[in-house]
């Protein structure tokens, strides 16, 4: 498992960077709905965006902290 750290910490930041990058899009794509910037959607779909969105960047953020979790497990066993 110790191989493969180098990949649990990369893999663990670019997967943080798109659940941020996943919050912010879902932030301004549903403020812009809410707030009439997109013709033709209805008030509720913006906030209905913004619950999807930040579900997917709990669960992207939820998958990177597993990640690091592991990285410390991996680490604590290789100190015994």
């Amino acid at each position: 498992m110790r191989e493969h750290l180098g990949f649990l910490k990369a893999s663990s930041t670019v997967v943080k960077v798109a659940a941020w990058i996943f919050l912010f899009f879902g932030i301004l794509g549903g403020l812009s709905i809410i707030f009439g910037a997109a013709p033709g959607s209805s008030r509720w779909m913006g906030a209905i965006v913004l619950v999807v969105y930040t579900f997917f960047f709990f669960f992207l953020f939820l998958i990177a902290k597993i990640a690091d979790l592991l990285i410390r497990i991996i680490n604590e066993i290789k100190k015994e």
